[in-house]
């Protein structure tokens, strides 16, 4: 058995930037008249600003950092969802993104199709659904309301389905943005167990929370972004104690 250590994501000098406008403005319009006329101005606003690291094949990441850190942008920029304006982003393997509640799901269609469509997401066909199918609604608890339209679910409802699909398909990476701040003490607790399990499976995980004491239970590693840098990433224990400090 080999002992080598495989790299399931690396960033390299990543940067997101985005445009920021100093007077607002009402339409498409109103813009592209603006510029034409010189008059709408623009101004660059860095939500990643450089950042550099890679995470091992199954390591758990917890990702923190206070409200306009840039965490979710960091996540959407490691799902695919943005392109970062300079720098690269290496992934190895099947990734599914749980970066927004209810993203990857038709909130017209029911439970049961959006098992399939979000399936189809993550790369699986409808016969994998369906023999993962039973297990998916053990897991999310939601027998009762599996042939009800998404747009009738609440968040935390919406949540269990996304993280039951997620999980049960196994990905490579999974990506997790304050997923578990929703729903009951009980399902957080099954959550975490399940994401805890997956480690064997040498599953990568990164992992978006506010809850430090959650953070401390699931994850291995820690990274601190503080206004779209990187200003820590290491062990658990190390990048939390120092995080409770900044916090105080």
């Amino acid at each position: 058995m080999s002992d080598k250590v495989t790299e399931a994501i690396k960033l390299e000098n990543v940067t997101m930037s985005f445009n920021l406008h100093k007077e607002k403005l009402d339409s498409v319009k109103e813009y592209v008249l603006g510029l034409v006329k010189g008059k709408t101005k623009k101004q660059m606003f860095n939500a990643l600003s450089d950042i550099s690291f890679s995470v091992n094949k199954g390591d758990r990441v917890g990702v923190l950092g206070l409200n306009g850190a840039g965490k979710s942008t960091l996540m959407k920029v490691i799902a695919g969802v943005y392109e970062p304006t300079s720098g690269n982003v290496y992934k190895e393997g099947v990734v599914a993104p749980m970066i927004e509640l209810g993203a990857g799901f038709d909130v017209q269609y029911t439970g049961a199709e959006n098992i399939y469509l979000y399936g189809s997401v993550l790369g699986h066909s409808r016969k994998d659904m369906q023999q993962r199918f039973d297990e998916i609604v053990e897991f999310s608890e939601l027998k009762e309301f599996i042939d009800v339209p998404l747009k009738n679910y609440s968040s935390g409802m919406r949540a269990r389905l996304g993280f039951a699909i997620a999980t049960v398909v196994k990905p490579d990476i999974l990506i997790l943005d304050e997923v578990l701040s929703v729903g009951d003490a009980k399902f957080k607790k099954k959550s975490e167990a399940k994401l805890m399990s997956m480690m064997d499976e040498q599953t990568t995980v990164i992992f978006v929370s506010h809850n430090l004491a959650q953070v401390r239970r699931i994850c291995n590693k820690a990274m601190i972004l503080e206004k779209g840098r990187l200003i820590a990433y290491g062990d658990i224990d190390e990048i939390a104690t120092r995080y409770e400090e900044m916090t105080k």
